[in-house]
């Protein structure tokens, strides 16, 4: 696939920015938008010799260098983010796996599986998110979605199960809706298993379906295409490692053929794109075992289907580098003798509380409080240690094997991901210093395709970046600090306006 597309690439890229009437488009509405997410990207890894499509896109459109991840750093959180434009505690997940029993008694739910999200609609009238996505915004104008994923996150999008097949979702190979399945799998064959890494087959099979399938009768308003790799062959191995690198090329690939679909069909000079992560990645230390840690101290841990859970049991929900820590009857004091085992151990970083306890943020302070979460959240420490491929951004973690990948952490290795704006709306060839973040993504969509969502935003338009936008203020930066005797915990956070984001966070025993 590369080496036929990316002969004409430069041709297709000077298109996309040269457009002779770009003043007149960039005053009116986009015509497409072009959303192409390369799970757990970090930013370090584009260059012109790893990602040459996107290199030399990103020189003709807006490198945004200080992009953030929503924190938890966890993708079902970040595909929520992106599709709504709305913090955690508002829209939905608040983690990969939380602990709804309403939806999964005794177990742990994964908060971007089909089954999961059909029971959560299904319990809450159709809110398993509680606020609409961009999808469904341009559906509810009469506009056309297409969505594809190899992962299932693009559930996260639109979900509908429908009959027409005007707007389409695929995810994980599955269509939405079914009718639309056989004829998707005459043109491409079955979604193909992947039993070594990177997934390149899967990944290619998404975008085929995308833009020689969705695509067959011209660009919709709005598409999303989320690739499963870099992430998959990060976990299996670790960020830097062959594999991952090889992950990332094919990713690379995909967007020429991207790219070349659009030139075809006559819309590459209309298309809007936006290239992202959802999150960032690091390389796992030390993994670790909660439940077990504090079940040896004496802690009443509740262990999965657990008939009758103990009184002030603790419930460990393990998201990677974030747990979430769910008390069953809280017993008085639990959430304090938890916190302080916490700040005595040499892997917390920064932990969250629902009660005002010492040394804690609130959970509020990260979005994260609301029924039925968690009591506490943790986030493990992080370094800047170097990995055995010379990658730095090293995390304690919860489960995984040590040195492969993971995320979730405070980590600005988990934090920071990628984002890259190219087309008629943008400006050519700048980089963006200022803070920016997946939220923000959303809302300049919405911007873009002239929406007006029901809810509202936690995300800013990126007017900088706009040919015609208005200047935001200045990015000003502060640290805030708790201490409980010789625990000490930190967050740096940045503000654009009224918009804040969370640039990193550690802590640990003073020394």
């Amino acid at each position: 696939m590369k080496a036929t597309l990316l002969g004409p690439l430069g041709g297709l890229l000077a298109l996309l920015c040269g457009i002779p009437s770009a003043r007149a488009q960039s005053e009116s509405p986009a015509k497409h938008v072009v959303l192409m997410v390369w799970d757990g990207m970090r930013p370090d890894f584009m260059s012109k010799t790893q990602t040459p499509t996107l290199w030399q896109l990103a020189q003709r459109g807006v490198t945004f260098r200080r992009h953030h991840s929503v924190y938890p750093t966890l993708t079902s959180v970040n595909a929520a983010a992106l599709a709504t434009g709305v913090v955690p505690g508002r829209s939905g997940p608040i983690g990969n796996y939380e602990y709804r029993p309403q939806l999964e008694r005794g177990k742990n739910a994964r908060m971007d599986a089909a089954e999961t999200i059909r029971a959560a609609d299904q319990a809450s009238g159709g809110k398993f998110l509680a606020v609409p996505t961009i999808a469904e915004l341009v559906q509810s104008k009469g506009g056309r979605t297409a969505i594809a994923g190899t992962k299932s996150a693009p559930l996260l999008f639109d979900r509908k199960a429908r009959s027409t097949t005007r707007s389409i979702t695929i995810f994980e190979g599955t269509v939405l809706p079914e009718t639309a399945q056989a004829g998707i799998e005459k043109s491409l064959g079955v979604f193909p298993e992947t039993k070594d890494l990177p997934s390149t087959a899967q990944d290619q099979w998404t975008t085929r379906a995308l833009t020689e399938m969705l695509w067959h009768d011209g660009v919709p308003e709005f598409s999303v295409l989320w690739l499963g790799d870099p992430d998959r062959s990060e976990h299996a191995t670790a960020p830097g490692s062959p594999t991952a690198l090889a992950a990332i090329q094919s990713a690379d690939a995909n967007l020429a053929a991207v790219l070349q679909a659009l030139q075809e069909k006559g819309a590459l000079a209309t298309t809007d794109l936006f290239i992202a992560s959802d999150h960032g990645f690091s390389t796992i230390a030390r993994p670790l075992d909660l439940a077990g840690r504090l079940a040896e101290d004496g802690f009443p841990v509740v262990r999965p289907n657990e008939p009758a859970p103990p009184e002030g049991g603790i419930r460990v929900v393990g998201n990677g580098g974030t747990v979430l820590f769910y008390l069953t009857e809280p017993k008085a004091g639990t959430a304090t003798r938890l916190v302080e085992w916490l700040q005595r151990s040499d892997f917390a970083g920064v932990i969250f509380a629902r009660e005002k306890l010492a040394g804690t943020f609130p959970l509020a302070r990260v979005q994260l409080e609301k029924e039925g979460g968690p009591d506490v959240a943790l986030a493990f420490q992080w370094t800047d240690r170097r990995n055995q491929y010379g990658v730095p951004g090293t995390i304690e973690a919860n489960g995984n094997g040590e040195a492969k990948g993971t995320h979730g952490t405070l980590s600005p290795y988990d934090v920071h991901n990628l984002l890259v704006a190219a087309g008629p709306h943008f400006r050519a060839g700048q980089a963006s210093e200022l803070p920016s973040s997946n939220l923000d993504v959303a809302a300049t969509i919405m911007h873009l395709l002239s929406l007006d969502p029901a809810q509202s935003l936690d995300g800013r338009v990126l007017t900088e970046a706009l040919r015609d936008g208005a200047k935001p203020p200045a990015a000003t930066t502060k640290t805030e600090e708790v201490t409980a005797g010789s625990w000490r915990q930190h967050l740096r956070i940045s503000t654009v306006g009224a918009t804040t984001y969370l640039d990193e966070g550690n802590g640990g025993p003073s020394r």
